[in-house]
């Protein structure tokens, strides 16, 4: 998140950057990169500017597999994301990213219409029953985005999402994503 003009905006984004730096210490990740770019406004920039950023960051982490959201997320900064990220990780020759998900996210992936371009329909699913209370300890960082249950984004909603998606493939807790891209080499 950008600072922002205003106080308010500032500490918002302080704050959010404070919660994914205790989020990535909960799950044992390295420290996550902030690139400044306002929040809820990415569609007030020249795309190619974002681009060039995630291209940046693409560059130096070298990532085999990229997460993104979903391309028919409610939120119109998640789809400007996921557009950015599928240009700045295009296969090129030399790229090293050969598996693209995109993930579902709880009040934006599911109010979306169901009339829209893309649904999500995941294709793709990881087995996270060992390591869904870290999951859900790490969310606990993000005060100002989880509410109280029956809110789509809440600890229960999360915990029931994974249950259901796990139920559909017969494991205890599941995260679902779209494959995007993926590339395999035979041996």
């Amino acid at each position: 998140k950008n600072a922002g003009n205003t106080p308010e905006e500032r500490k918002a984004a302080q704050d959010a950057q404070q919660a994914a730096e205790k989020a990535a210490q909960t799950l044992g990740t390295g420290p996550p990169r902030f690139l400044g770019l306002p929040d809820q406004r990415l569609d007030t920039l020249p795309f190619l500017d974002i681009v060039r950023l995630i291209e940046k960051v693409v560059a130096d982490v070298r990532p085999e597999i990229v997460y993104t959201h979903h391309s028919n997320d409610l939120n119109r900064d998640h789809r400007i994301v996921h557009d950015a990220v599928l240009t700045a990780c295009r296969p090129l020759p030399d790229s090293s990213v050969t598996l693209i998900r995109c993930f579902e996210t709880l009040s934006s992936t599911n109010w979306t219409s169901p009339n829209s371009h893309s649904n999500f329909i995941p294709t793709d699913f990881v087995d996270i029953t060992r390591h869904l209370e870290e999951k859900l300890a790490a969310l606990t960082h993000y005060q100002a985005e989880m509410r109280a249950f029956p809110h789509a984004r809440s600890l229960k909603a999360v915990r029931a999402l994974a249950a259901w998606r796990g139920a559909t493939v017969g494991r205890a807790a599941v995260e679902a994503f779209v494959c995007a891209r993926r590339i395999e080499r035979l041996i």
